[in-house]
């Protein structure tokens, strides 16, 4: 039976965990891994702008001996009103899974329910739970554990936000999120989040005693219209070198990328000695390669 990664929330702790090691033991083997994914051919389909998603899918598929099959929505029939049934249908008559980054969530819910392949969530305005793993994998990495820990998140309340939201309640870590009024993460994420999850006004509160600080841009794809507002209306909320001071002195900064140096993030913390920021994109990588392996192979 397939299986789709939609959300942190399809996973359990003992697979997340799973994922993690196996993501480590990958980065460790370098190119020394068993091809155990020849004959095998993962369709991306892309409807946002992508660096590190679309190139660590493609060449985690490459290192496992797959191919990747790359699909602008405007190059397909799906750009003249093919439904989404229809091509999540014939698509998983050719592919052995597919990994989709569009806007809606519904979307992908859909093309999921149609499919008889694997359908992974690469990013939607809702969540980015591929994200979010590769992000865990690096805070195992650094600090040896993902539970117990202390988790700070600076900034909007966004499609990060939500998935680390997930993970906090999958694996019981705490999570305290410092968002202006008016972009606090939606209620509905918040609704399934457990008691470790707070919600702050003030980033200082946020990130006193923090093992780990994360953020993001205050304006991701889809809001550069509201830029402006966003970055007068996130004033305070910069993660810089005396937010930092008010962690643990060995805490680490995390962000997805692209930065919008000196606005969310200074440069002065993002190449600082706390930033683990390039390591993380690095573990994309690897944790997608853990991660196709279960999904395709059904390990």
């Amino acid at each position: 039976m397939k299986k789709d990664f939609l959300t942190v929330l399809d996973l359990c702790r003992e697979e997340i965990l799973e994922l993690i090691d196996k993501g480590i033991r990958f980065k460790e083997k370098g190119r020394r891994v068993k091809r155990t994914l020849v004959g095998y051919t993962l369709g991306l389909i892309f409807d946002k702008a992508s660096t590190r998603t679309r190139v660590s899918f493609e060449t985690a598929m490459f290192r496992l001996g797959g191919q990747t099959l790359f699909l602008s929505k405007a190059e397909t029939q799906m750009a003249r009103d093919e439904t989404v049934p229809d091509t999540a249908r014939v698509l998983s008559r050719y592919l052995d899974g597919l990994a989709v980054r569009t806007f809606s969530q519904k979307l992908v819910e859909e093309m999921a329910e149609w499919a008889t392949i694997p359908v992974i969530n690469a990013l939607t305005d809702r969540y980015h739970p591929c994200q979010v793993l590769s992000d865990l994998m690096t805070v195992k990495e650094k600090k040896g554990r993902v539970e117990g820990l202390k988790v700070a998140w600076v900034g909007d309340g966004n499609n990060v936000a939500h998935s680390w939201i997930e993970a906090a309640h999958v694996l019981g870590f705490e999570l305290s999120l410092a968002c202006p009024a008016g972009y606090h993460p939606h209620p509905e994420v918040m609704a399934r989040a457990g008691g470790r999850v707070r919600i702050l006004d003030d980033p200082k509160e946020a990130v006193r005693g923090s093992d780990v600080i994360n953020t993001d841009v205050w304006a991701s794809m889809g809001q550069e219209s509201q830029r402006k507002k966003r970055i007068a209306d996130f004033q305070g909320y910069q993660v810089n070198e005396v937010l930092v001071k008010g962690a643990k002195p060995d805490v680490i900064v995390m962000h997805c990328l692209p930065a919008h140096r000196e606005e969310e993030i200074t440069s002065g913390v993002l190449d600082g000695p706390h930033s683990v920021v390039f390591d993380q994109a690095e573990n994309k990588l690897y944790l997608h390669m853990a991660l196709l392996e279960k999904l395709l192979l059904r390990a």
